[in-house]
Order: structure tokens, then sequence, then C-alpha cells
């Protein structure tokens, strides 16, 4: 036995907007913790970006100071060469092997004195002008 009743409740509904008041005081705490939010965030920015700056001067730095001191040990290396090279001794044995050079005799060496010049005073060229 199947009883078929139908019934319908009605309900009154109401879909009228609630309107709520503006807290004034609670906008004004608001808009406060929002700003000190902004700064706290911005020093922490501020910060972070400063830290970053100078941990990147630190190796900078550190990787001149490497290239400097690399640099300096090459420069002791050149100068040492170029010292070694210049020796007369190895300079003489480079000249007999490796151009075919002779040492000179006494016979075939002139030696040229420096004159000297001399110089006229300032007076006498005032004077000629």
């Amino acid at each position: 036995m199947s009883i078929d009743i139908e019934y319908a409740i009605k309900k009154d509904i109401r879909n009228n907007p609630i309107v709520r008041e503006v807290d004034a005081d609670q906008k004004r705490e608001f808009v406060r913790t929002l700003v000190l939010g902004v700064l706290i965030v911005g020093m922490l920015l501020f910060s972070t970006v400063q830290h970053y700056r100078l941990v990147q001067y630190g190796r900078d730095t550190e990787m001149l100071r490497i290239a400097l001191s690399e640099e300096e040990a090459l420069a002791r290396q050149l100068r040492l060469n170029l010292e070694t090279l210049r020796a007369p001794k190895l300079l003489e044995d480079r000249a007999t092997r490796e151009l075919n050079l002779v040492a000179p005799t006494a016979g075939n060496t002139v030696i040229i004195e420096r004159a000297r010049t001399h110089t006229p005073d300032r007076a006498v060229v005032a004077s000629v002008r």
C-alpha cells in the first residue's frame, strides 16, 4: 500500500540584502596593520638587498685578490726571464751559437769617445736675437 501524499511546504524567504554599517575603528585598525606590514616587508627586502650586495662585493674582492696574486707571480716570472735573457754571458753564448758571431779581437775593436758639446749661454742666445 503506497500512499502518495504530496504536500508542499511553503517557506517565506525574504532576499533582502543585509546592510552592515562601516565600522570606522575596524577600518582604521586594518589600514594601520596593512601599513605596518608593508613597512616591515619593505625593511626586510631592503636588508636582504644590502646583505646580498655585501656578500657579492666580498666575493668580487676575493676574486680580485686572487687575480692580483696570479698577476704578481706572472710579473715576477717575466722579470726573472728578462733578467736571465739580459745576462752578458748568456747573450754572448747565444750570439756565437745562434747567430754565428765571433768574439772581437783587440785589432777589430775601435773605441769612440763621445765628444762633449758646448751649449751657449742664454745671454748669448738672447743677444743674437
